[in-house]
């Protein structure tokens, strides 16, 4: 499930233990790939014409000084600069600003285009009516050289030494006006949206379309309980007690619920490593500009990322985000495309704003385990790979029983770094409502313009190279994708209310089993 626009909510924490109980069993490798022969064959599917942001332009640069100030204070710079193609957005104005009103941003066009047509001019105003001037005032400062090596009078030498300082100091003038309105462009242009799909319905979450129905809700012949009346008739979890040791939305599970949460990441884990990802466990800090990077804004108005007070890092509101920094300022050998990566940790978020029966219980928390699956690819196979993605999670889900609905989700729901998402919502008879378990985003070459994630393919870019240039292929930005494979609260809670007995007991489905020491029911207590 994904992250919406958000901003930071500071927090303090003394001394954190390790976040995880899962070893990691894969290291990544250098971030620089190295070539090797490859003879896969490529799917063969139809392509999408997307110029979105997909035009080639400067690699994204990474400054690693730590902040000091507040994000939210003006005036503060961009420690990093995504790689946006602002000529295309200028040359699409309509397009870009039809898209920003379908996306419900907030993001200012006519500022960025603003502010572009400002560094264009100032930089024309550098290269041509000032580099005779440039070069007077070099002159000038090698007169004032020259003359310093002969004997002057103390007086006369500090004359000297002043105007060489102020003439230095001109010099810098203007490439630090240009440097601040390249920072405050940047800051502009990173709020406009990815362009959107063209099958995506228009218009806000109502507008979504139904794209696959699986299964009928259960009939039940005796009354029906919700998870939280569940969770307490067999002594499953304990929200008491953890809001007096955490606070409210958090929670301890106890007993089966436990074997469930673990049965239910190893069977998930092994099923989507079949589809060749390769398993890891991540950090759960990472740095607020890696945040940034993969286009969750945390200077927006709702709070969904837990910030640590003092420092640059926050906690991770979804995998997505450490997995999407792993091979940050990389160039990748086209042959090693796509990776494909599945992560297991614990997610935190604030839920600001939330409210009402959809929060009871364990279907909106602050900290919850999750695996995330997240594909980098080559541009023309990433609409293959979505499809792949929600096809993993419709078989995930089928096996397990549950009653769903995929969903092609309508631009206003879109977060700001997909082209498209579908999401899927299963039945939750407790609770007598669908309930989103999953979403699945192609986020094109949004995430990687910002992370310098780019590849290069083993073809020589011609035959008859010029002299002195290299036969290398120009780098082009990955695609990046993610997806939900298993958001374990609201998997229990789906388990639960639908797999309930009148005895009020729990049937736990057939594939789960061995990964809970081959429990098939979770009874009542005898007291």
């Amino acid at each position: 499930m994904g992250l919406g626009g958000t901003t930071l909510q500071t927090l303090k924490l003394a001394t954190i233990p390790s976040p995880s109980s899962f070893r990691s069993v894969f290291k990544p490798s250098s971030r620089t790939f190295l070539y090797r022969n490859s003879h896969r064959q490529r799917p063969q599917f139809p392509l999408f014409s997307v110029r979105g942001f997909s035009a080639s332009a400067v690699q994204a640069t990474v400054t690693t000084a730590p902040k000091t100030t507040s994000p939210d204070e003006k005036g503060v710079k961009p420690q990093w600069k995504a790689a946006i193609d602002f000529k295309w957005i200028r040359d699409n104005k309509d397009t870009v600003a039809s898209n920003i009103k379908k996306r419900n941003s907030n993001a200012n066009l006519e500022l960025v285009l603003e502010l572009y047509n400002k560094m264009l001019n100032l930089q024309k105003l550098i290269v041509t009516h000032r580099k005779q001037e440039v070069e007077r005032l070099r002159g000038e400062r090698n007169a004032v050289a020259n003359k310093m090596k002969g004997k002057l009078e103390s007086a006369e030498r500090q004359k000297l030494i002043e105007e060489g300082k102020d003439l230095k100091e001109g010099l810098l003038t203007l490439e630090e006006d240009l440097l601040k309105l390249i920072d405050e462009l940047q800051q502009e242009a990173q709020c406009i949206p990815n362009m959107t799909h063209p099958d995506v319905p228009i218009g806000g979450e109502d507008s979504s379309t139904i794209r696959k129905t699986v299964g009928s809700p259960r009939e039940f012949k005796f009354p029906v309980k919700d998870h939280l009346q569940l969770g307490k008739d067999l002594d499953l979890f304990d929200f008491d007690a953890a809001s007096e040791v955490s606070g409210s939305k958090f929670y301890y599970l106890k007993n089966e619920a436990v074997m469930l949460e673990m049965g239910l990441i190893n069977w998930t884990l092994l099923e989507v490593m079949k589809w060749g990802f390769t398993p890891l466990t991540t950090p759960e800090i990472v740095r607020s500009s890696v945040v940034e990077k993969c286009g969750f804004q945390p200077r927006g108005t709702n709070t969904q990322v837990y910030s640590i007070e003092g420092s640059d890092q926050c906690l991770i509101g979804t995998a997505e985000i450490p997995v999407g920094g792993i091979h940050m300022d990389s160039i990748l050998s086209a042959s090693l495309l796509p990776l494909k990566y599945v992560a297991v940790s614990h997610c935190f978020r604030t839920e600001a704003g939330a409210a009402g029966t959809a929060t009871r219980g364990l279907y909106r928390v602050h900290q919850f385990s999750k695996l995330e699956m997240f594909i980098l690819c080559q541009p023309e196979e990433s609409d293959f790979y979505h499809e792949e993605l929600i096809k993993i999670e419709e078989d995930l889900f089928s096996s397990l029983g549950l009653h769903y609905k995929t969903l092609d989700m309508a631009s206003g729901d879109l977060g700001a770094p997909a082209y498209r998402k579908f999401d899927i919502e299963a039945w939750m008879p407790g609770l007598a409502r669908f309930g989103e378990i999953s979403s699945a985003s192609n986020c094109t070459d949004y995430q990687s313009r910002r992370l310098g994630i780019r590849y290069r393919s083993s073809e020589p870019a011609s035959t008859n190279p010029k002299k002195g240039k290299s036969n290398l292929s120009p780098p082009q930005f990955v695609h990046t994708l993610n997806a939900t494979a298993c958001a374990v609260p609201r998997m229990i809670v789906c388990l639960l209310e639908n797999n309930q007995q009148e005895d009020g007991s729990v049937v736990i489905p057939e594939p789960l089993r061995p990964f809970m020491g081959g429990l098939e029911l979770i009874q009542p207590k005898s007291r």
